[in-house]
């Protein structure tokens, strides 16, 4: 039987150390006895060892210094375990394997796993496609089943920040996946359902049409797209582990939710970030958005402190620097493939953050914030005079911002509909609120990249947390579902941050 493969460097021994258990736990369902299922995993290690060294080398060939997108490590050592075992199928050792596996290695759905990219499915193209850093917290939690504790440690994230650091990673793996639905090629009745079924799993509330049900249960993709696309309900570690493992994958989750449960999955908790084998290059920690702030306050005390000396300076310098810390280079604060700018205005927004759009969510500028202040009240500074009520004279965030907003129905039903709302500003924004009024009675049931409020005809929709920075001439998209009787016509008296906005034609 070979041996597993000696680590080159300290990130390859934590790779063995972190991620065996899982290998060997898979490898022991797709075989029939201890002796193989050991062999497999063994194999499958070296496999996706060779794997990870050739990616390395070949980012540093190409010496741009990014990875290409690819798995997280657990699961592609996963999918090497899938590999291995169609090896020895197609070798003569298919009689180590477990009987079913070996009659799906032969179906077209193990086909898929090799076949043109398109049609791979659904979540594995979306896994694929995330920063690898957020794809591992999205694994971490969801598939492998550790408490948000354990993988905070083991991520190096603020546990404080963790939670709310995954909501915003399954947002990001739900826009992966809804785009990739789109790409991928369909017929015209399948692709006829597209926007409907975009729709109804966004709510947790909506009740799925009949027409949709029946589509769904003769259509294999569109019910994994459902799967991935629909965040609530608890089915996302189910879509997860089906569609990126294969085979198995269902008793694979049970096994590692039982071992969780246990307290029985090794690994390393203080592993670092970086998934890399980068040789000889110390690991850097992820740092959560509120051990920032807290190392921003130490600082200022400090700061004041020392100008409070007789042989202090000026207070303004010091405090002024104690606020210089920035949230540059997180990778699951930022749930995107592209890091937002370090570039700070004078106002204190973000200037750097592009658009706010949901596919590329923004982090609001952390060095804006006067010490003391939560997270919450940091991220929400408001940049019109609404929410500026007693501030300081001569503010330079006085005049509201020139906007324009295109409201689009994208789809009508009876008693229902979904819509669009883009905005477009030309200043920028630290967050935005956006106010209309409908006409014809219309009540709006459930908002994405948005939260709303409605008094009678009368709605606001405020940022989320990862779309509140608006750069300037930056847009922001948001989108909800309504109920309407009558009539529906499109809304009408646009507010930005309290300030009048002009609705485009």
């Amino acid at each position: 039987m070979p041996d597993l493969p000696t680590p080159q460097n300290a990130a390859e021994a934590a790779l063995l150390s972190e991620c065996w258990d899982a290998v060997l736990s898979y490898a022991d369902l797709c075989t029939s006895g201890s002796a193989s299922a050991t062999q497999l995993a063994t194999e499958a290690f070296t496999h996706g060892i060779d794997e990870l060294r050739a990616a390395t080398a070949a980012s540093k060939s190409t010496g741009t210094g990014r990875r290409a997108l690819r798995l997280p490590r657990i699961p592609l050592l996963l999918a090497s375990v899938r590999t291995v075992a169609a090896a020895w199928e197609t070798s003569g050792l298919g009689h180590r394997l477990d009987p079913d596996l070996r009659l799906w290695l032969h179906s077209d759905k193990a086909a898929r796993y090799i076949g043109p990219p398109l049609h791979r499915p659904l979540a594995l193209r979306g896994l694929r496609d995330m920063q690898e850093p957020d794809a591992v917290l999205l694994w971490l939690a969801e598939v492998e089943s550790l408490p948000m504790s354990a993988v905070a440690r083991r991520l190096g994230l603020d546990p404080a920040a963790a939670s709310s650091e995954l909501a915003q990673v399954r947002a990001l793996f739900r826009d992966r996946c809804h785009r990739n639905h789109l790409d991928t090629p369909m017929d015209a009745y399948c692709r006829s359902y597209a926007r409907l079924l975009d729709a109804v799993t966004r709510s947790p509330s909506a009740e799925t049409p009949e027409d949709l049900s029946r589509h769904m249960a003769r259509c294999v993709e569109c019910a994994e797209a459902a799967a991935c696309l629909r965040l609530h309900g608890g089915g996302l570690p189910a879509a997860l582990s089906s569609g990126v493992i294969g085979w198995g994958g269902l008793a694979y989750l049970e096994r590692r939710r039982r071992a969780a449960e246990a307290g029985m999955i090794g690994g390393r908790t203080d592993a670092a970030v970086d998934t890399g084998l980068n040789e000889g290059k110390p690991v850097r920690p992820r740092i959560g958005r509120t051990g920032i702030l807290v190392t921003a306050v130490l600082v200022s005390a400090l700061a004041l402190t020392v100008s409070l000396m007789p042989f202090g300076g000026s207070k303004g310098g010091d405090a002024n620097a104690a606020q210089g810390e920035s949230t540059d280079g997180q990778s699951v604060a930022d749930p995107g493939p592209s890091f937002p700018s370090g570039s700070k205005t004078k106002s204190g927004s973000g200037s750097g953050s592009g658009s706010g759009t949901a596919g590329s969510p923004a982090v609001a500028d952390s060095t804006s914030r006067p010490a003391g202040n939560s997270d919450q009240e940091a991220q929400g500074e408001s940049s019109s005079p609404a929410g500026k009520q007693g501030g300081a004279k001569g503010s330079t965030k006085s005049a509201a911002p020139d906007c324009r907003v295109k409201y689009e129905i994208v789809s009508e039903w009876p008693d229902g509909f979904q819509a669009s709302v883009t905005v477009t500003s030309t200043k920028a924004l630290a967050t935005w609120s956006l106010g209309w009024t409908f006409k014809d009675g219309q009540r709006v049931g459930q908002m994405w990249d948005g939260t709303f409020t409605q008094d009678d005809s009368h709605v606001t929709a405020t940022a989320a947390d990862y779309n509140k920075t608006v750069a300037a001439n930056g847009t922001v998209t948001f989108g909800f579902l309504g109920s309407w009787t009558g009539s529906n016509s499109a809304a009408r008296d646009f507010t930005l941050n309290a300030a009048s906005c002009q609705a485009a034609g």
